[in-house]
């Protein structure tokens, strides 16, 4: 039942994934299907839980606590490409399923030996998860609109750099004026999400360095 529900949604959208749809592409009648799945947030939750699926083993296999995290990171960012849906699922708290606790089980365990407090670890892992939502979140819309257009997203980025440098006066917006006439949007030698992970990452380092 879950795989057609992820099959639906992959196609889609999350709003493609409906109990009538789902019950169709079952075979089912919707009323039968009520007897499987309460409600339709029950369905989301287990959409969610089964689009996630279990962490990936380079996380535990991480040479250190660094690593790991960067393995977490670009794990999480795999799940939202492969499963963009995801990203329309509102965050009401931690979700309690099995697959996603264990997520957050990894991260915790690649800051086991690492000097922080347990609401410290938690806070960090909930920061890199954070992290690799967004990007995949401003990922996933510059896709979409490269989609919609027909172009390549470095078309868009081209496009959008050149509205905004006739937008944006040096008159009234002088440091992202400057900025842009640095050209940083056309930039591919530079990644602003690698460099931001990086120095999440380097605050933490220098954290744990300074309570040693």
């Amino acid at each position: 039942m879950l795989d057609a529900a992820v099959e639906l949604a992959d196609t889609g959208g999350i709003d493609a994934v409906t109990m009538p749809a789902l019950a169709q592409a079952l075979g089912l009648t919707a009323m039968s299907l009520y007897r499987y799945v309460a409600s339709k947030d029950t369905l989301l939750l287990l959409l969610q839980e089964q689009g996630m699926g279990p962490p990936p083993a380079s996380i535990a296999k991480a040479k250190d606590w660094r690593a790991g995290l960067e393995s977490y990171a670009a794990a999480s960012g795999d799940v939202y490409r492969r499963h963009p849906w995801m990203l329309d699922i509102t965050i009401t708290g931690i979700a309690s399923t099995p697959n996603n606790l264990a997520w957050i089980e990894a991260g915790l365990a690649a800051l086991a030996d690492v000097a922080l407090t347990r609401e410290e670890r938690l806070a960090v892992v909930l920061q890199v998860s954070g992290h690799a939502r967004f990007r995949a979140l401003v990922e996933r819309g510059y896709t979409d609109r490269a989609d919609a257009t027909g172009d390549q997203v470095s078309s868009v980025v081209l496009a959008e750099a050149r509205l905004l440098g006739r937008l944006v006066t040096e008159g009234r917006f002088p440091h992202l004026h400057a900025t842009l006439e640095s050209g940083v949007l056309t930039d591919d030698s530079f990644n602003n999400f690698d460099f931001g992970l990086t120095r999440l990452l380097d605050g933490v380092s220098e954290y744990v360095d300074h309570r040693s």
